[in-house]
């Protein structure tokens, strides 16, 4: 009885070592986490922007020139992703520079410059999050 005890004792420990280890190497690049937070809190001024009918053009095309810049990191952040997955980044640098050089002055042309980045961005996140 003693030794099954001792047994169960040292696999939790291993499963429970094992974890650990396992949640720091994953830990180990943040880049990518704060790759798509950055992304994603620059999406998130432009929506409440729109929300709340504020939308600036100079506030808006320094907050898509910002998403621009940080998309450009996005290769670096994923440097063993697909090539598919580069051609989506690709497709989203594209839709941030056609947006930013669209300059919206209003919020309905802000909601329009930013639909085609939304929708790579939910292509991506669909295919591989």
């Amino acid at each position: 009885m003693r030794a099954a005890l001792l047994i169960v004792l040292g696999l939790a420990i291993g499963i429970i070592g094992t974890v650990f280890t396992m949640r720091a190497l994953s830990e180990r690049n943040p880049l990518p986490h704060a790759v798509m937070v950055t992304m994603g809190f620059h999406r998130h001024q432009l929506q409440q922007a729109v929300k709340g009918q504020h939308c600036d053009a100079a506030a808006s095309v320094a907050q898509l020139q910002h998403m621009q810049f940080t998309a450009g990191d996005i290769a670096a952040a994923f440097p063993d992703a697909p090539q598919p997955f580069l051609d989506l980044a690709g497709h989203l640098r594209s839709a941030l520079q056609s947006a930013a050089q669209a300059a919206p002055a209003d919020c309905p042309a802000l909601v329009a410059a930013l639909k085609p980045v939304d929708q790579v961005c939910k292509e991506c996140h669909q295919q591989y999050r």
